[in-house]
């Protein structure tokens, strides 16, 4: 087996790195170090999240650095300020039997004066998002003459967010003569121009295949109707008691909605969004790490730069709109070698994406069956179980209380106490999903509902669309408002930028094009015609479609939701059972 002794670790690192419990290198550390350590040509590595890129950079970086000279030599880039911060916290662990090495992170969000003041003072190496460092830069309050390494972290996420402007700017404030290394999980075409003008015949390593996911993670995937997501999500929560897990979503408002419903539901969730203050954003992500939340409901821009241990799942509660960005996603489990599953949440319409998906990340996903109600309630009943035959009893602190304890169960026989115990939770899930509904969503059963409804719509256009600030469920619900019709007489809605195309039952084709003569939308007429080939398509119930009729309800609501903007499309009405989880880590 190699170990750090074996890479050429100078032995204040070994050290370090061995009061924090580092005993094997991972892949990319074993294959990276020894060439970093040479210090003198340029390096591009490509590994997934969770691999253990910051200490395959960091430690031959700590390595190379002159602690006399007080100067920044290293300079690091990352895309966001959780990654910063992460990474300067682990720089400052690895290099504490080093002597005096300094190391300042710098970000948005916190006091510009104190990261100054700490600037001032003399640092080694910056750590830093670019937005931040760009502002720095132009105050004239940092020098990079003596910059010897330039590290860009998470390249393509920095691509992503719209920072290649600003990384050319600060990169042309090093020195020309600096070694360049570039880590990112995927390449690319942006990555490999960044490469190629910044670099000179780089060394480049890739662990796993470019742009595939990680080996660990379990692929999986839910078909379901739209407006029943918020269901399937509840009940594949409640499917895994121990859940430890981030939500994803598209759209900031879909973040915080999914997550007020999560909590007026009893579940330990928030969210995590662009809108939230950095005050707000950093106490979430302490419950999170501290595990007082079970689900994080984030968009693809905040979760960024997340390292959080032991993240069982991720759920794609809508499939992101590039692949790339699916592996990100699901790098945020399986960390440091640790195993983890990988869940999307879909309608029919998105099964050619998985495919897409499984063609760019190398693995199959497995089509999954959303459990019913008995077999969420076996799981919850068994979880409870095993927690009480793993707990650990703190015999002095309870000592006190045994006597009224054994009193109180005095009459009780130990099947009698067993049943009861376990009933306490179990009646309460029992009660919740008795008649659940089958969510899922069966081939057979959508191509007879096609086929009986054939002919059955015509197909419009609409002058609005995504920039206009609509998704499928606003659309479906501006329709519905403007000419009373319920939603089940509106089928697929096909949603563009400036425009739509939706679908309506063909006996209110009329009432819907006269409903809109007069209608205006931020101060422009809103224009309803056929569509140019004026077909009458199939129905089918895409697009936010509805089924007619009541729907089975418990505690006064029903179970499903989801779909749109309004809490109400989320909420699940009668909400889950009525107590506050505990979730221990």
């Amino acid at each position: 087996m190699t170990t750090f002794e074996s890479l050429g670790l100078k032995e204040s690192i070994l050290k370090g790195i061995t009061d924090l419990g580092f005993v094997a290198p991972t892949p990319i550390q074993e294959k990276a170090i020894p060439a970093l350590l040479t210090g003198d040509r340029d390096f591009v590595g490509l590994a997934q999240t969770g691999t253990g890129k910051t200490a395959a950079f960091g430690l031959p970086l700590l390595q190379q650095i002159d602690v006399d000279l007080r100067k920044p030599q290293g300079l690091v880039l990352c895309p966001t300020r959780e990654l910063c911060l992460q990474i300067t916290n682990d720089l400052k662990n690895f290099s504490k039997y080093l002597g005096d090495v300094n190391i300042v992170a710098v970000y948005g969000g916190s006091s510009i004066v104190q990261q100054l003041r700490e600037l001032k003072r003399g640092v080694h190496i910056v750590v830093a998002t670019p937005g931040r460092l760009l502002d720095i830069i132009d105050r004239g309050a940092v020098n990079f003459d003596n910059v010897r390494y330039a590290v860009l972290d998470e390249a393509d996420e920095m691509l992503n967010m719209g920072f290649q402007e600003d990384i050319n700017s600060i990169l042309s404030n090093t020195p020309e003569e600096k070694t360049t290394w570039l880590f990112s999980a995927t390449m690319p075409q942006e990555v490999r121009r960044i490469a190629q003008k910044y670099m000179e015949d780089p060394f480049e390593l890739t662990v796993g295949n470019k742009n595939s996911g990680n080996a660990n993670i379990e692929h999986e995937y839910y078909v379901v109707r739209p407006r029943e997501k918020y269901a399937a999500l509840k009940r594949l929560v409640d499917y895994n008691p121990d859940i430890f897990g981030i939500v994803f979503t598209r759209t900031k408002i879909e973040s915080q909605e999914i997550a007020e419903s999560l909590i007026k539901d009893g579940y330990n969730a928030d969210a995590l969004h662009g809108d939230l203050t950095q005050q707000q954003r950093d106490k979430v992500m302490k419950r999170f790490r501290e595990r007082a939340l079970q689900v994080l409901v984030a968009t693809d821009v905040a979760a960024r730069g997340i390292d959080v241990d032991n993240v069982t799942h991720v759920i794609n509660y809508e499939l992101p709109d590039d692949v790339e960005n699916y592996t990100h996603r699901s790098g945020r489990t399986a960390r440091a070698g640790k195993s983890g599953t990988s869940i999307a949440i879909i309608s029919s319409r998105d099964i050619g994406k998985i495919r897409q998906i499984e063609r760019v990340i190398g693995k199959k996903f497995t089509k999954g069956e959303v459990p019913d109600g008995f077999a969420v309630c076996e799981k919850q009943l068994f979880g409870l179980v095993h927690k009480v035959h793993n707990v650990t009893v703190n015999e002095e602190q309870i000592e006190p209380y045994l006597d009224r304890i054994n009193e109180e169960f005095a009459n009780m026989s130990k099947e009698e106490l067993i049943k009861r115990f376990a009933s306490l939770e179990f009646n309460q899930f029992l009660e919740y999903y008795q008649d659940a509904a089958d969510l899922n969503v069966k081939e057979e059963k959508r191509f007879e509902e096609r086929r009986r409804e054939n002919g059955k719509f015509t197909r419009l256009f609409i002058n609005l669309g995504s920039v206009d600030d609509f998704n499928r469920g606003d659309m479906l619900r501006y329709l519905c408002d403007n000419t009373g019709l319920r939603g089940n007489k509106i089928g697929r809605i096909d949603l563009k930028g400036v425009y739509s195309f939706f679908e309506v039952e063909n006996d209110v084709v009329d009432k819907v094009t006269n409903a809109f003569k007069k209608v205006e939308y931020n101060g422009r007429s809103v224009r309803i015609e056929m569509s140019q080939d004026g077909d009458k398509r199939r129905g089918g119930g895409g697009g936010g479609r509805r089924e007619d009729g009541p729907r089975k309800r418990w505690h006064g609501g029903s179970e499903g939701g989801g779909g749109g903007r309004e809490k109400r499309e989320y909420s699940s009405g009668g909400s889950r059972p009525p107590f506050k989880r505990k979730f221990n880590s």
